[in-house]
């Protein structure tokens, strides 16, 4: 019979897998260059994959949203 302990890590084992499912992938390349302004991306940004802007542009862009 399951406890309220149990009953509480199964959904926090259904949340994080969720929250997972839905997080974004940085299994693509990065671009050499940013695709707004056109600076070079860092090799240590580039490394993460995924990453199309610089971190000027990423940021402008997070703002918007």
């Amino acid at each position: 019979m399951a406890d309220d302990a149990d009953r509480a890590n199964d959904y926090v084992d259904l949340t994080m897998a969720n929250y997972l499912s839905h997080a974004p992938k940085f299994d693509e390349p990065s671009l050499a260059e940013c695709i707004e302004c056109g600076e070079d991306i860092p090799a240590k940004r580039q490394a993460v994959g995924g990453r199309t802007r610089c971190v000027d542009c990423q940021s402008v862009l997070e703002r918007r949203r």
